[in-house]
């Protein structure tokens, strides 16, 4: 009788270990996302199992922490990821933008496309996806995951949905959160990843990250990254054709300068070129500085004199009262200028302040 109910005793806990396991994320892979506005040393301390470097966007900006924020994820034994945002030009320059950034860690790391509408000329454009992850599958043989809001699943083409991994944010709210066992809606897209806050607080690291979950393990990342197990090299991009010289910049009209936008420009990378801050004095066709695309003219407005100097490094400007550092230099350029003065925190600048550009 005693092994009978020894047996007993046996089953009973077994079946109660089977209905108390906790929940299926606990066995997934918790990570974060991070970009130039982390230090390049938050993946050396914050607590994580994989980290996605942003690495590029547009055909023109590439996150000058990249390098160091990767080779913490690598020296802690760490899965690794990258990052494209996408620009929403030529969506075939951008892939080969962002593969040639990427190239020393292709094989080794998940590739990202990331698919939003802030900065996106091809917002809304799926073909612009479809175009993109081809061409890196084609120079690569890796499949780059997608990483959309679930509210825009539907701007990702089903061919694409077939090939590559989803990594979908939703957020219930955004209050301050931990690693949670359970986020909200998790796993009900079929995705890969799942982001579920950008207001995570962890171990190792002071301010807000981007939280989320890899569903699966350690293997199967590997298996995105370089799913013949082999050693990738690259195809080279082919040598581009020659393309007529771009227009200098000329005196328009209507008394100010005028630039004809070049493939990967930006309203911030032209003003850096010209030497004419700032950004808001320039008007464009669509009305909105963030929204230029290559062939248009946008003119400048203000009472700067255009510089071949500019962007160098080596000219000053005095802030005014009032002034942000996006409003003086774009949202896609306050970053590299904040990097550039070494700036801890780009919300907090002052009158007079001296910012070099």
């Amino acid at each position: 009788m005693s092994r009978i109910k020894h047996r007993l005793l046996a089953a009973t806990a077994l079946l109660l270990a089977m209905f108390t396991v906790t929940p299926s994320a606990m066995a997934d892979m918790r990570g974060i996302d991070v970009s130039g506005w982390q230090s390049p040393t938050v993946t050396c301390t914050a607590d994580y199992d994989f980290a996605v470097v942003k690495a590029t966007q547009g055909t023109g900006f590439t996150n000058g922490y990249m390098t160091s924020q990767a080779n913490c994820v690598q020296r802690r034994g760490k899965s690794l990821g990258f990052y494209h945002y996408a620009g929403g030009g030529n969506a075939t320059a951008e892939a080969d933008y962002f593969v040639n950034t990427v190239r020393p860690y292709i094989g080794r790391a998940v590739l990202v496309l990331d698919w939003e509408g802030y900065q996106n000329a091809a917002w809304g454009d799926s073909n612009w996806v479809r175009v993109f992850v081809n061409r890196v599958h084609a120079r690569t043989g890796v499949w780059p995951l997608v990483y959309t809001s679930a509210a825009y699943l539907w701007q990702i083409p089903t061919d694409v949905r077939n090939r590559c991994g989803l990594w979908v944010a939703q957020y219930a709210n955004n209050n301050a959160t931990g690693y949670q066992t359970q986020p909200w809606n998790y796993g009900k897209y079929g995705e890969a990843m799942r982001q579920y806050t950008s207001n995570g607080r962890i171990n190792g690291y002071a301010g807000p990250l981007d939280l989320n979950y890899f569903r699966g393990t350690h293997a199967q990342w590997n298996k995105y990254a370089n799913p013949g197990n082999t050693t990738v090299t690259p195809t080279p991009a082919p040598t581009p054709q020659p393309q007529p010289a771009p227009q200098p910049s000329r005196p328009s009209t209507g008394g100010g300068y005028s630039v004809v936008v070049r493939s990967g420009d930006t309203i911030s990378g032209i003003a850096a070129r010209t030497g004419l801050w700032p950004v808001s004095a320039w008007s464009v066709p669509s009305g909105d500085i963030n929204r230029i695309w290559p062939g248009q003219t946008v003119t400048y407005q203000g009472g700067g004199t255009p510089s071949t100097s500019a962007g160098t490094g080596t000219r000053i400007h005095v802030v005014k009262r009032g002034e942000t550092l996006s409003g003086i230099f774009g949202t896609s350029g306050w970053q590299r200028i904040a990097q550039l003065n070494g700036l801890r925190n780009p919300n907090l600048i002052y009158p007079g302040q001296q910012l070099r550009y």
